[in-house]
């Protein structure tokens, strides 16, 4: 809290003070970019990405179906349609046949989405978007700390996004950030941020830069707790945990996995246990794959200070489950 603190007690700059350009320096160097512009949320970044490149009435914006629905809003807030396409199984992720398909000659940009923490196949939808000369955003809002190989989430497509909201690895309560290479992108965000009021404030800044200290900790203990029960989901019949490609490094936001029969009423059983879940996300189209894992995802208890002893009763709970 000492940085929060020092913001408060300078008394000024209470929006674009040096702690939002330190921020935005650090975590534009961290992925990979040249620069970022911090914002109010990530929907507000991701909207002025697509104004700043252009995007807006009459243009067509291919994003997937299963994803939180922020990421087609943007694409309707800058008077755009959102093209729905279906996923792949593996990392909930777009899936790149099913999108080439849906390009026609109004299709402007592609958002790929990296679901829970997970890295898309990113590499895929670039080649694919670079054949057809078009605008590739990562929608990263849950992906911060996240690498394939030794490359961040976040340098692959022509820019990106991350959000700061309360249940992300970073959070400063609420609050996002768009990052690219493009001085021209940088400049016209940061018009975009001033003309619409979507600046992040200092303290929240502050915050998020404390936190972004402590980044690699945060996501390696999120990566040994989700090892944890993924090791041991193994020897548990009907519920899947989640798969990692290899060279791919989640950064764990969440903790998914599948049930492929009785997902209901597993969340029903760990409700009377004490255990809370969630179920992200609902299908924003009715296409195959979308809705069939969207019919059998549930997301379990996944932070840094989750004990061995805490997992070992979410396992028993499951093992209650399966063997009913």
């Amino acid at each position: 809290m000492g940085a929060v603190t020092q913001v408060i007690r300078r008394g000024m700059y209470w929006t674009g003070g040096p702690e939002n350009q330190a921020f935005e320096n650090a975590v534009a160097s961290y992925v990979g970019r040249k620069h970022g512009v911090s914002f109010n949320s990530g929907t507000s970044a991701l909207t002025a990405l697509l104004l700043a490149h252009g995007v807006g009435p009459g243009d067509e914006v291919i994003v997937p179906a299963f994803t939180y629905l922020s990421t087609a809003d943007a694409v309707k807030f800058v008077g755009a349609m959102p093209v729905y396409a279906d996923i792949e199984e593996d990392t909930y992720g777009l899936d790149t046949d099913d999108a080439e398909k849906r390009i026609t000659e109004r299709t402007k940009a592609v958002i790929a989405v990296h679901v829970y923490g997970l890295s898309c196949r990113i590499r895929e939808l670039c080649a694919m978007a670079k054949s057809h000369s078009l605008l590739l955003i990562e929608d990263a809002a849950e992906a911060l700390g996240a690498a394939i190989n030794a490359e961040r989430i976040g340098s692959f497509g022509d820019a990106a996004f991350f959000s700061f909201a309360g249940n992300k690895v970073v959070s400063t309560g609420e609050g996002g950030m768009a990052v690219t290479d493009s001085e021209e992108v940088m400049c016209k965000l940061r018009e975009v941020r001033q003309s619409r009021s979507w600046r992040m404030s200092s303290i929240q800044a502050a915050l998020g830069l404390s936190q972004f200290k402590r980044l690699k900790h945060l996501v390696e203990r999120r990566r040994m707790n989700a090892w944890f029960l993924s090791m041991r989901l193994s020897e548990i019949e009907g519920v899947k945990p989640p798969l990692i490609p290899e060279g791919s490094y989640p950064s764990c936001q969440f903790y998914t996995v599948r049930v492929e029969r009785g997902r209901d009423r597993l969340k029903a059983l760990l409700k009377e246990k004490g255990v809370t879940t969630k179920i992200y996300f609902e299908p924003l189209s009715s296409l195959p794959t979308t809705t069939r894992v969207a019919g059998e995802v549930l997301t379990l208890p996944m932070y840094p200070e989750l004990t061995p002893k805490e997992m070992d009763y979410i396992l028993e709970c499951l093992r209650e489950f399966a063997e009913v």
